[in-house]
């Protein structure tokens, strides 16, 4: 009876041990959106492609990490991140303090202005009395959406569940304008036929709402942990060219984050 209990509490031990010991992260379920050309969006042949996808693969292999990646719409990515759906988010999720009290990021990987899109040679500025009267259009879960509606408060802010959707109504006529990050409604949008005839109106607009950058989202007690390994592998990508090579493929500017 001692030897059966000694035993018991030998493996007991041994499971918490075995519990206390931090992850490797050998395996990773990645949460990427899908709906955000150029960062991520699904090709002709079912599969996902575009910068972030090209990036977090990258990652992965810097960090000698197997990822399966995860769409899901954007609004879900944080909820499916706290149910252990996913490990982490690579999503253009951008590093804000309203956040950062829910998840926990990397450093910065990415950082893009944001700007209003609409019918070209409308004079439209992003203010609340230059937006007065107007239906404005964001992406449900953004910071533009914050944005918008903290400062466009003589505005109807529509709500959209993806960005795609936005840009059905912007070309119906149904919204006046969308707000959202300049690379993305570049590609996803004006470079493209359904496009025509639209274009940036008004100012980049920088705010701290918008954050210092975008960063790999993850729950908070895998910072130490996760955290670490993102931030190497982020590192690692910037100095031997590889995170620039990438980015050069898919923009015409520079979208490295802000040195501070």
């Amino acid at each position: 009876m001692k030897k059966f209990a000694l035993l018991t509490l030998a493996l007991a031990l041994a499971a918490s041990v075995a519990q206390a010991q931090p992850p490797e992260w050998k395996k990773l379920r990645i949460g990427v959106e899908g709906a955000y050309p150029p960062f991520s969006e699904i090709g002709p042949d079912g599969k996902l492609k575009g910068f972030e996808i090209e990036l977090v693969q990258a990652y992965c292999a810097e960090m000698k990490a197997q990822c399966t990646l995860v769409q899901q719409e954007f609004d879900g990515l944080i909820p499916a991140l706290q149910s252990r759906k996913v490990d982490a988010i690579f999503a253009s999720v951008a590093i804000t303090e309203e956040r950062q009290k829910v998840v926990a990021f990397s450093k910065p990987y990415y950082n893009t202005p944001a700007r209003l899109v609409a019918k070209a040679g409308v004079k439209l500025d992003p203010t609340a009395s230059g937006l007065k009267g107007r239906k404005i259009g964001v992406q449900r879960g953004t910071t533009h959406e914050a944005y918008a509606t903290k400062t466009f408060t003589q505005s109807e802010i529509v709500r959209y569940g993806s960005q795609d959707q936005v840009f059905l109504d912007l070309k119906s006529g149904r919204i006046d304008a969308t707000l959202m990050d300049t690379p993305a409604a570049d590609f996803g949008f004006l470079k493209k036929p359904e496009g025509k005839g639209f274009a940036f109106v008004g100012p980049a607009i920088e705010d701290k709402i918008f954050g210092v950058g975008t960063g790999v989202g993850m729950r908070k007690a895998d910072e130490a942990t996760l955290g670490k390994k993102f931030n190497a592998a982020i590192d690692a990508l910037q100095a031997n060219g590889t995170f620039k090579k990438l980015a050069d493929k898919y923009f015409d500017y520079d979208i490295a984050p802000t040195k501070k």
